[in-house]
């Protein structure tokens, strides 16, 4: 499998953002409508929603709806209110060093995958990360050297609320530690459930376990994977491996600290490293985030692809899994 993944800089929503609105439009438009455009939230209830839970990204929000277009369908996906669901198998912690580090992976399929890097500077507050959505983010730093991350809570329920990757945004615009965008993760509300991890460069990490049906838990846990204070749907956590993963990062983390360069290493090889593409979930790349140094790492089994939010350099390669193999182009 082959991603073409590029590495892009906009400070203000553009014609680079406009640009790939319009390509990846096609293949978002049929995934949101899928299930018919009647069963998401029409355009003023979703306003609505974002009015009362983000009003500070509404003019953010309104901007990307008139470069996509004005149109109400593309309104209502960037919206992110009450998305179709979906799943992903990741593995995210916070590596116990004297400098903060954030380790994860990113389990998905390839053929619903942005393969972008983003970096803005939208409403003054420069931000880089993962892209989901061309807005959301599955995994970002500030320039306060907040970063935070996302994984899949291993729950069925779907309720009323924003996708993730625009709570993610909306974190890294809005807040610059781990207390405020604590408070933040416990006020929004999700449509399923998912883990974020945020961690600031004071080395003050937690982990919010979010869901649509009960109120987000706040814990000081430095490790997530597939499943929250227990596993709630068995046959996903046996597929995914999601109690192995955290057993196997917790073993790390608690019995031996061993030196940072080892533990990254560890999320490039199984169990934590998955070549489950075909099925949707395999590793799609794992990321490094670096609070301190406002940077961040993307790696392959035989590939490193470093950035850094005052100095990022756009660029083109082409990675291919699950061998892992990358090169410039």
């Amino acid at each position: 499998m082959q991603l073409n993944w590029r590495a892009i800089s906009e400070d203000e929503p553009g014609p680079k953002w406009a640009g790939l609105f319009h390509e990846y439009w096609p293949d978002y438009h049929r995934w949101w409508a899928r299930e018919g455009p009647e069963a998401r939230p029409g355009f003023l209830d979703s306003h609505k929603a974002l009015r009362a839970h983000m009003p500070e990204l509404l003019p953010l929000y309104d901007q990307l709806c008139e470069l996509a277009g004005g149109t109400d369908h593309a309104a209502r996906f960037l919206s992110f209110y009450c998305p179709p669901p979906y799943l992903s198998s990741c593995s995210q912690a916070i590596w116990p060093g004297e400098e903060p580090v954030m380790v994860r992976n990113y389990d998905y399929s390839p053929k619903a995958f942005d393969s972008l890097t983003l970096r803005t500077k939208w409403q003054g507050r420069t931000v880089m990360g993962t892209s989901d959505g061309l807005w959301g983010l599955v995994d970002g730093i500030n320039d306060a050297g907040l970063a935070v991350s996302l994984t899949f809570g291993g729950r069925r329920v779907v309720g009323d609320g924003f996708g993730v990757p625009l709570i993610l945004r909306y974190v890294l615009q809005t807040c610059e530690t781990a207390a405020e965008a604590g408070k933040v993760l416990a006020r929004i509300p999700t449509h399923m459930s998912y883990n974020v991890t945020v961690v600031d460069a004071q080395r003050r990490y937690l982990t919010a376990l979010m869901a649509p049906d009960r109120k987000t838990v706040i814990t000081h846990q430095a490790v997530a994977t597939n499943h929250q204070e227990r596993v709630e749907w068995a046959s996903h956590a046996r597929f995914t491996a999601t109690v192995e993963r955290e057993r196997f990062l917790l073993q790390r983390l608690t019995l031996h600290v061993e030196p940072e360069e080892k533990f990254i290493n560890a999320f490039l090889r199984p169990p934590l490293y998955s070549t489950r593409f075909d099925q949707g979930f395999g590793t799609l790349y794992t990321a490094v985030y670096r609070p301190q140094r406002l940077q961040m790492e993307l790696r392959w089994p035989r590939a490193r692809w470093p950035f850094d939010l005052n100095d990022f350099h756009e660029d083109l390669r082409l990675i291919y899994t699950p061998e892992g193999q990358a090169q410039d182009t």
